[in-house]
């Protein structure tokens, strides 16, 4: 049933004009910080005698622990240094058949034919590209990450789970981990561990426990009463209840969360090739793309890719059974191909002793023309140059310029070819008024004060927008949707981008993120109505989809600097490409998901197609949407750092500079900031849905 703002109770009518009264004093305290710009200099920028040297104090504790710990660190990474050495050696002396055999038996194992077939066109790939060495010494990393990174997280998440108390600690740790970007704390690992494969190795492992850790604790908490108390009745101890009822129960859940620990792994390889670059496939597409090689980063780029997806295949397709040994129809049990492999490995080390070093055994030969290709998308680009150049001028104009500095600024003869008149500014204000009230009659009053907002917004900026105003109003605004606890945090975390001088760098970072979070929402939404309303386009998109997220980060920029160079525009390209995937999949899970007697409610009640959209199932769904919007900034949030390797000027770029400066003061700072946002737009939604779901619970 949808209700009319003209029908409102008494108490949310009294919550209506307490809002309305905070709005209208908000208003008033931003139009004095507009109208004071230009005689108080410093509501715009921040003073940099009233910064604090927060990056200072933090290189002070950070240069007396690692006077403390650097000798065990450096102890430490000399043991890890042997069996790495070991692992990268072997995995490339031993012949690629072997290799390819076995891959395929585990790929059928675990999916059957098509997954078989998928390997064996990966291989294919690695042979004839000639990256089979660099991808054994790549699988080396992810071989000896992984198996630390499942014990690990395996063992926090027991612990969480035993002691509710350690529970909150190691989440806000966890929160830390996965929001903070990998490059901020390669800094203090290059500075304890020093430089080389095994740093990039040890972040992996701290990259990759998070999601064991996570779906752990969800796993032992999906247990059933029943099924413990079914383990008491039969006299087990609580030890032996934890590993005879409790473990295996969950082992569905945690062999998922070894496939989410293994992907994470895998998706560090570039950046681990940053920390000790060695001749693996991450350093293959790093020094690539460092020469402008086009060709060869593609052809290097889409070797990640592949394996990724195999990787992804194998993984889930043991999480979905349930059981690694579980013997199905047409295929071998688990202890059969154990032996199996075994023997392939046997065959495969007796084939590389008889045969030596064979060129052709090792897999180093290279069948495709890099030097052909790159001049061919050389010539591609310079003979569209003039059509990309538009494209990218366009955009950089008329829709990047004006969210970052306001069309006040952005509307100049240069860029727009006119220059911005009072009747002009009349036209927009008047727009503005129009689209806020209808959106105030067609939905909400709380959607035309939200239009007047954007309306600001896009009149003066966000980069330029004065900070007390700012922060006054992305305080109301965590305020309304969530509550005032996670409001006092917003105020902090930008409290702390202002003391730290970070101010404007996080301006620079909201308004990517934003701007790539909206078009995201836009496009992708669009698509996940698509594929909501027809199963042929969800077939369709669900591959793309699984493909762009099992994609390492740093792949997407080489599509976006390959045609665009570089620039914001390819840095909003390439977070757009790896953010678009969450509105996609939660737009039409949502969608899909509808309860069957709202729709036959709404059917019977006279709807046509398009109100049953818009006024039955876009409502219900809105929550599953919401957390699909989440998921779009902490995808976009995530690859700050990464895009900042094309010339943006925003928080990831600080950390980029820090880490060639092996500066962990500026990396953990700016580092910190990312996950401040992170966390905070996080909570807020979180919460908002809590709060969309609760009077439907209680309902029910």
């Amino acid at each position: 049933m949808i209700v009319s703002d003209l029908a409102l109770s008494p108490a949310t009518s009294r919550s209506w004009r307490h809002g309305l009264r905070f709005s209208l004093l908000a208003f008033a305290f931003v139009a004095v910080c507009l109208l004071l710009r230009s005689h108080l200099p410093w509501i715009t920028l921040y003073p940099p005698t009233w910064v604090l040297p927060i990056a200072a104090w933090v290189n002070h504790v950070s240069d007396w622990l690692s006077a403390i710990l650097q000798p065990i660190c450096r102890s430490f990474a000399w043991m890890l240094g042997g069996p790495m050495a070991w692992l990268r050696g072997f995995l490339v002396w031993l012949p690629w058949p072997a290799v390819a055999l076995a891959t395929t038996l585990v790929a059928y194992k675990a999916q059957g034919w098509r997954l078989a077939l998928f390997a064996i066109a990966v291989v294919a790939y690695l042979l004839l590209t000639g990256y089979w060495p660099a991808t054994m010494n790549t699988m080396a990393l992810v071989v000896l990450a992984v198996p630390i990174s499942v014990l690990a997280g395996f063992g926090l998440g027991v612990l969480a789970f035993a002691f509710p108390r350690a529970r909150a600690v190691i989440e806000a740790a966890l929160d830390l981990m996965q929001t903070v970007p990998a490059f901020a704390y390669l800094i203090p690992l290059l500075i304890l561990f020093g430089f080389g494969p095994v740093v990039g190795l040890i972040a992996s492992i701290v990259f990759a426990v998070p999601p064991m850790v996570r779906n752990t604790l969800l796993g032992l908490n999906q247990v059933p009463p029943v099924i413990k108390e079914a383990g008491l009745m039969s006299g087990c101890t609580a030890w032996q209840g934890f590993w005879h009822t409790d473990v295996p129960t969950a082992k569905p859940q945690l062999l998922m969360g070894v496939n989410q620990t293994t992907m994470a792994a895998f998706s560090m390889v570039i950046i681990a090739s940053l920390a000790g670059g060695s001749a693996d496939i991450g350093w293959e597409v790093l020094s690539a793309v460092r020469q402008a090689d086009f060709g060869r980063s593609l052809l290097s780029g889409l070797v990640i890719a592949l394996v990724a997806v195999l990787i992804d295949r194998i993984t889930l397709g043991f999480a979905k059974t349930g059981e690694i040994s579980m013997s199905q129809a047409g295929k071998p049990s688990g202890r059969l191909l154990l032996v199996i492999l075994f023997a392939v490995m046997f065959s495969g080390i007796a084939l590389r002793m008889m045969v030596g070093n064979a060129d052709w055994l090792s897999g180093s030969l290279q069948f495709i023309n890099m030097k052909a290709l790159d001049d061919g998308i050389l010539a591609l680009v310079r003979d569209h140059s003039g059509a990309i150049d538009r494209i990218r001028n366009g955009i950089i104009s008329f829709l990047m310029l004006p969210v970052r500095v306001g069309l006040e600024k952005a509307v100049t003869p240069f860029t727009w070819g006119v220059t911005l008149t009072p009747t002009g500014i009349a036209f927009y204000v008047l727009l503005v008024a129009v689209v806020s009230l209808f959106a105030g009659l067609k939905w909400s009053r709380q959607a035309g004060l939200t239009a007047i907002w954007i309306g600001i917004f896009l009149y003066f900026g966000l980069t330029t927008f004065p900070w007390p105003a700012f922060m006054l109003v992305v305080s109301l605004l965590v305020w309304r949707v969530a509550d005032g606890r996670i409001a006092l945090a917003a105020l902090a975390a930008m409290a702390f981008a202002l003391l730290s001088g970070l101010w404007l760098q996080t301006m620079m970072s909201i308004y990517l993120c934003a701007l790539a979070v909206l078009l995201c929402l836009l496009f992708g939404g669009a698509l996940g109505l698509w594929a909501a309303q027809s199963d042929r386009v969800s077939a369709f998109i669900r591959p793309i989809n699984d493909a762009l997220q099992t994609m390492p980060q740093f792949v997407f920029l080489i599509p976006a600097l390959m045609f665009f160079k570089v620039g914001e525009l390819t840095a909003l390209i390439a977070v757009m490409l790896y953010a678009i995937v969450p509105p996609i999949r939660y737009v039409e899970h949502g969608l899909r998901h509808v309860p069957s007697h709202v729709v036959e409610a709404a059917v019977q009640s006279g709807c046509t197609a398009s109100q049953l959209l818009w006024l039955a199932k876009l409502p219900m769904a809105l929550p599953t949407i919401m957390l699909g919007v989440n998921q779009t900034i902490m995808a976009a949030l995530s690859m700050l750092a990464i895009s900042a390797l094309v010339g943006t000027r925003d928080l990831g770029q600080q950390v980029y500079i820090a880490l060639g400066k092996a500066d962990a003061g500026m990396g953990l700072t700016a580092g910190l900031m990312i996950a401040l946002i992170a966390m905070v737009s996080d909570r807020a939604i979180r919460t908002w849905c809590l709060k969309r779901q609760a009077p439907a619970l209680r309902a029910g």
